[in-house]
């Protein structure tokens, strides 16, 4: 058996222990956050009015002894609490329980409209990110026609809601010009993201027209720096000023407006896939709370909350690549 000498394990670096217990630290802040938001949600849900155990009997909901079994079948006689740790002891063990609406293991049910809805927000954060900068950034460096313009874009963009959005989209581009399909999701990857491109335009609109305003100040504000006006005195190329002092020094506020932007687009999901008749998790999601569909509630909500979470834990990254000063452990 090797004897490992002492003096040759050297102990880990300051950065090292900071970024690792930086990161120990934000998962636990994150399961925190999910078990706290799913028990708020489970007693939410509770609390609304409506017996699921009615709306499965339908015209039945008068036999007693149809009620008793289903009552007995889905624990719903326990008491809140107990209720709520035999899901969360289930979801620990990937047992996400069983739809009574749809008869059918949550964790399959979720599964198979995961990727539409995952395709379909990946696609409208695209559209957020890239059309939003520029959007923005041609604002900011264009003359007073083309700013004005421009904003005028964005407020109409802001104050139009994602329903009516979708009304103009679906009746320009898909009854008259007849460009795109109206309702579905499309069966492979091409496929998909024709049907899918209405509705991404729907869900990216607004976000980014609000990313454009954020990225049009922010460039503004940092063209009257002192190092942007030193830097041009200094003879250098516009275009090296605005890429290396002005872009990259902006782009702190836009990548935490971005951030927020995208992970609202989870949430805005559910209007967009029923607008476009998606079987995508915002669609189901609506149909599991009007059903009071517990395990599935349950289930979409903690993945929309993961979404925010995972989010915020991306524009973090973000900070420590775009400036290194902000880097865990680099405060020297």
């Amino acid at each position: 058996m090797a004897v490992i000498d002492p003096s040759v394990v050297r102990p880990l670096p300051r950065h090292a222990i900071a970024v690792v217990l930086d990161v120990i630290g934000r998962v636990g802040q994150m399961a925190a956050t999910l078990l706290v938001a799913s028990f708020l949600t489970f007693l939410f849900l509770q609390a609304a009015p409506g017996d699921p155990v009615q709306i499965m009997l339908g015209g039945r909901a008068n036999d007693p002894d149809a009620v008793r079994r289903l009552n007995e079948q889905f624990g719903f006689e326990d008491p809140v609490l107990v209720q709520y740790w035999n899901w969360l002891t289930g979801f620990v063990h990937g047992d996400l329980g069983t739809s009574f609406l749809f008869r059918e293991d949550v964790s399959s049910l979720v599964g198979s409209r995961l990727p539409t809805t995952a395709l379909l927000v990946v696609f409208g954060s695209i559209l957020v990110v890239v059309f939003g900068f520029a959007l923005g950034l041609i604002a900011a460096r264009s003359g007073r026609v083309v700013d004005t313009s421009v904003s005028v874009f964005l407020s109409i963009a802001l104050a139009t809601p994602s329903y009516v959005i979708a009304i103009v989209l679906i009746t320009v581009f898909s009854l008259y010009l007849n460009w795109f399909p109206v309702f579905g999701s499309g069966d492979g990857f091409l496929d998909r993201l024709h049907h899918l491109t209405l509705p991404a335009i729907t869900l990216a609109l607004s976000s980014s027209a609000a990313m454009a305003r954020v990225t049009r100040a922010s460039i503004k504000e940092e063209e009257h720096r002192d190092h942007v006006t030193t830097a041009i005195a200094r003879g250098l190329d516009r275009r090296t000023v605005l890429r290396r002092h002005v872009v990259r020094n902006s782009l702190l506020p836009i990548t935490t407006v971005a951030g927020i932007l995208v992970a609202a687009l989870v949430a805005g999901t559910v209007i967009v896939e029923q607008a476009f008749g998606l079987d995508g998790l915002g669609s189901l999601l609506v149909l599991a709370i009007t059903r009071k569909d517990y395990a599935v509630v349950q289930s979409v909500s903690i993945l929309v909350i993961a979404a925010f979470l995972v989010a915020n834990a991306l524009v973090d990254l973000l900070y420590g690549i775009i400036d290194p000063r902000t880097r865990i452990g680099d405060n020297r």
